[in-house]
């Protein structure tokens, strides 16, 4: 009766020869993940335009690998994991547009290998839901073809926690381990001390399992190996780098930034200092949501039995956002990108609970109308934030251009050398060379830039209703867009 009833299930006889084996089907849900990846390189094509010029960090990272202009003074913080990621293109081409189309492709296309990491622990419509969350967001949008590293930093806690959880869980998974190195080590290697946050649960959790507590670590070092041995040819030391890293940065300590991160979300780039009011509650309202449905996602999971996979990228989410929220006097929304990233799968995962588990159809129908309506408004809010914030960042860096233009015409030439007021931004528009003799970008004396003055092509830059520094003040006063320029007489007279 069993051999009978084996032919009827298989239609081959349990003692005839064994069934050919049938090649494995591509994973269902796939073309969802390339859909959601390829919706976001097109929308920062469109949206954020690959036109935009180059941000002031930007300009500080991409002059470290450009043939065009030289090199920004790289203050303690930085890690020179973007400047490698954008050498590719920055080391032989000046064009922006060019830039921003290969960084907005890259970014797709990781997104999409990273999404793919996650598919034997979340269903395909959470994950592809979870991408479009995330990509969604005004800050991904606007940073993903930025040359910063923040976006990068998410792409590898995201790759890092979930082959995590398959290293885990099947210890043959060669590739899984394979992926906790490359996720820790690109996070460490464009941001360290964020690295370090985000795995720290991931650390708690491999105490008992020292092979991969070995690989974690191993690519936490392999990543931040070049800022550490940079830290002692360059800083004098580990300790010093640190410690100047933190000056920067106001001191790390005690520092409620919760509100300045909130006042920030209606497109302020950089909130510092942080004055002003929040915006409105319909701006604001996804980021109060952000929370309340992770936790409604950690909920279900420990329901059903299935809480690893999306507590721990809660655990590392919230490990990621203390330093931002708690230990910095200031913000910027493209801080949290690693968390929004992480917080994105267990917030698929309560919504998708919220319109698959009323039971009824009239119950079913209103979930799944109130979550539409709410991811379309949340969806209209994120664009007109976008265009806001796209607006307002290529004025300041138009203005940028016109400085640049003017100090053209009044004969500033490559060798040349600015210093004073937006200085570095303006100096990779010309191709000069910038120094400032305070501030977090000092990196020469008075007396240096006073003999400079007699060497190479010098200007200084000062905004209305401020004086010069005392060498320049005897320097012919011209107006350089919406600056002030003193240009250096030897300048004047070689016109």
């Amino acid at each position: 009766m069993a051999d009978g009833s084996n032919a009827m299930t298989t239609g081959v006889p349990r003692t005839g020869p064994p069934p050919q084996s049938v090649r494995p089907r591509r994973p269902r849900g796939e073309p969802w993940l390339g859909a959601v990846a390829a919706a976001f390189t097109l929308a920062q094509l469109v949206l954020v335009r690959p036109d935009l010029g180059l941000g002031w960090d930007e300009t500080v990272y991409v002059s470290q690998v450009s043939g065009h202009v030289p090199a920004a003074y790289f203050s303690a913080p930085r890690s020179r994991g973007i400047s490698l990621l954008t050498a590719p293109i920055a080391s032989w081409s000046d064009s922006t547009v060019l830039l921003r189309i290969y960084l907005a492709v890259l970014s797709g296309l990781a997104l999409y290998c990273t999404l793919r990491v996650w598919r034997g622990h979340l269903r395909a419509h959470v994950l592809a839901l979870a991408g479009a969350l995330f990509a969604s967001l005004w800050v991904t949008l606007f940073y993903g073809p930025q040359a910063m590293p923040n976006y990068w930093v998410a792409i590898g806690a995201l790759a890092c926690v979930g082959c995590f959880l398959r290293a885990r869980a099947n210890a043959r998974d060669r590739p899984a381990w394979w992926g906790v190195f490359a996720g820790a080590a690109l996070m460490a290697w464009m941001r360290p001390m964020d690295a370090v946050y985000v795995v720290l649960p991931l650390l708690a959790l491999s105490v008992r399992r020292p092979r991969l507590l070995a690989v974690l670590v191993a690519g936490l070092v392999a990543g931040a190996g070049e800022w550490v041995i940079e830290a002692y040819t360059s800083y004098g030391g580990l300790a010093q780098r640190l410690s100047a890293a933190s000056a920067i940065q106001g001191g790390l300590g005690w520092h409620l930034a919760v509100l300045d991160q909130l006042r920030s979300l209606g497109g302020r780039t950089l909130c510092r200092p942080c004055t002003g009011s929040a915006p409105g509650p319909v701006v604001t309202l996804w980021w109060y949501a952000l929370p309340l449905l992770a936790v409604l996602g950690a909920v279900v999971a420990v329901r059903a039995r299935r809480a690893l996979p999306v507590l721990l990228p809660s655990a590392c989410a919230a490990t990621a956002a203390v330093p931002y929220l708690f230990l910095i006097g200031y913000a910027a929304p493209r801080f949290l990108l690693p968390a929004y990233a992480l917080l994105a799968l267990p917030v698929a995962h309560g919504l998708v609970h919220l319109v698959t588990a009323p039971a009824g159809r009239i119950a079913r129908t209103v979930a799944v109308s109130l979550v539409a309506v709410g991811l379309a408004g949340h969806l209209a809010v994120q664009y007109v934030v976008l265009e806001h914030t796209v607006h307002s960042s290529a004025a300041s860096r138009a203005d940028w251009a016109r400085t640049a233009a003017a100090l053209r015409r009044l004969g500033v030439r490559t060798p040349c050398l600015l210093s004073g007021y937006d200085a570095v931004p303006v100096a990779f528009h010309i191709g000069c060379g910038s120094a400032q003799t305070t501030g977090h970008d000092a990196s020469t004396t008075l007396a240096e830039l006073a003999h400079a003055a007699h060497r190479t092509s010098f200007a200084v830059l000062v905004p209305p209703g401020s004086r010069p520094p005392a060498y320049a003040r005897a320097w012919t006063e011209e107006q350089a867009g919406v600056l002030r320029a003193y240009v250096a007489p030897d300048v004047r007279q070689g016109r």
